[in-house]
């Protein structure tokens, strides 16, 4: 499966640099156990964080980065087959979970609740 590893980002950060780099790496966390159960694991940032590098954004939140950073998820959700719901407060997560669920996905809260495809 093709899975959108959703968490916070920037929430609870006030938008400072280390704790954002923080927040990534525990998305990221997730990606290599998930890729060794036999699954694409994937990350929005991971595709809006050059686009929204491209289009000129200077801040997270600046119009440029609010073009791009959610749209590229729920755009992703179109693709994927599930989500992994991180823990963390996350508005963001919280809406990919949203979509997901309208769209008849289905969503995982930890790890071990994902099946192996190997």
């Amino acid at each position: 499966m093709l899975i959108l590893i959703a968490g916070p980002y920037r929430s609870g950060t006030n938008d400072d640099p280390v704790l954002i780099k923080q927040n990534l790496d525990r998305l990221e966390a997730v990606a290599l156990p998930l890729f060794r159960k036999g699954h694409v694991p994937m990350i929005g940032e991971w595709v809006a964080l050059p686009l929204i590098h491209l289009a000129g954004s200077t801040q997270p939140g600046d119009a440029a980065w609010e073009e791009i950073q959610y749209p590229v998820a729920h755009r992703l959700l179109e693709k994927c087959d599930a989500v992994l719901r991180i823990e963390g407060d996350s508005k963001g997560a919280d809406e990919d979970v949203r979509v997901a669920t309208e769209r008849g996905l289905k969503v995982y809260y930890h790890i071990d609740e994902v099946p192996d495809a190997n």
